[in-house]
């Protein structure tokens, strides 16, 4: 796959794709925190999270399987492709880190997410996509909450957690702006109204996160140059190792139901 879509992938297939793969790829993210949480509490809450995600995935594949119309179903879409088909965007395939760079990247990840599925819910032309984003946007919220709350505690809190707060703010802030991008399919997408344009979320986005700063104690450090290129497939290294371990299963043994 690449931006030298047909027309009909342009305005329907790869802009759902661009949302399927973010949520798999963070949902595989958060689903490596199991049993290596700080707290148990915490364990089963990045879990959730986790799985909220791939829900979230699993219906944003079949849908878009079904809008390219070629047979190709949800694990089709999530375990068989290559690297450079995923067109997530490059935050959501950042490596965990502590628990600090974890909550950082949930916090710029939904502070967007939520706001996004509310106005897709809203106005969306493709009931099925309006659908999804309704369960969505309600689970966005949460993530949000939870992930707002411990930036806080940890930037507010000893001098070591401020620091790596901060730490996990200074490298991950560079990351953000990708999530503003408009790929053709996602243009085409708006001008039919499928999805709604994220530079209308902007100015909510930014409040978001000058509020928890705020709070945390923390400053956004100034980003001359965004780190861009995953929604052309130009992904990091960690990327590879990270589908190693999503697909592996799928093509060790292909075609295995449980």
């Amino acid at each position: 796959m690449g931006f030298a879509a047909t027309a009909r992938e342009d305005t329907g297939f790869r802009a759902v794709l661009e949302l399927a793969d973010d949520c798999l790829v963070l949902g595989h993210r958060l689903s490596e925190w199991c049993g290596h949480a700080p707290t148990l509490e915490e364990d089963l809450a990045l879990a959730n999270m986790g799985l909220d995600l791939l829900g979230q995935a699993r219906a944003l594949y079949a849908h878009a399987g079904e809008i390219e119309g070629k047979g190709r179903g949800e694990d089709d879409l999530a375990f068989l492709r290559r690297e450079r088909d995923y067109c997530n965007c490059l935050l959501v395939e950042r490596p965990n880190g502590d628990f600090a760079v974890t909550m950082a990247r949930q916090l710029y990840f939904s502070a967007f997410m939520q706001p996004f599925w509310r106005a897709l819910a809203a106005s969306s032309s493709d009931a099925t996509l309006a659908g999804i984003a309704a369960k969505a946007e309600k689970e966005m919220a949460y993530h949000l909450r939870h992930s707002g709350e411990w930036v806080i505690r940890l930037g507010d809190g000893t001098e070591e957690s401020a620091e790596r707060m901060q730490a996990a703010i200074d490298e991950l802030h560079r990351y953000t702006g990708e999530m503003f991008l408009i790929s053709p399919a996602r243009r085409d997408a708006i001008a039919a109204g499928i999805l709604p344009d994220p530079e209308t979320l902007r100015p909510e986005w930014e409040r978001t996160i000058a509020t928890v700063f705020a709070e945390a104690g923390l400053t956004a450090p100034e980003v001359r140059v965004p780190q861009t290129g995953g929604r052309d497939g130009l992904h990091g290294e960690d990327m590879g190792h990270l589908l190693a371990e999503l697909q592996f299963m799928q093509r060790a043994y292909p075609g295995q139901t449980w």
